[in-house]
């Protein structure tokens, strides 16, 4: 896995808090939509989880809920 780097553009379905499940995120200028969140896990922060895109890529993103901020990693 590579280092994790801010990340743009996330879509994330959100029914009773934000960001409940990503859908959708910006990688290297092309959108990626999530086919499957592979598993989810909560951080003393936020929030993680690990996704396969429809290409088959598989990315970590990490939401920092006191900064709002998200972070992606490759691999």
């Amino acid at each position: 896995m590579s280092e994790f780097v801010p990340a743009q553009d996330v879509e994330c379905r959100s029914e009773t808090a934000y960001a409940e499940r990503p859908l959708a995120f910006t990688w290297q200028g092309r959108r990626q939509e999530v086919a499957e969140v592979i598993n989810g896990w909560r951080t003393p922060g936020g929030r993680g989880f690990r996704v396969r895109t429809q290409d088959g890529s598989v990315f970590s993103l990490l939401y920092d809920e006191h900064d709002d901020v998200w972070q992606i990693a490759e691999g």
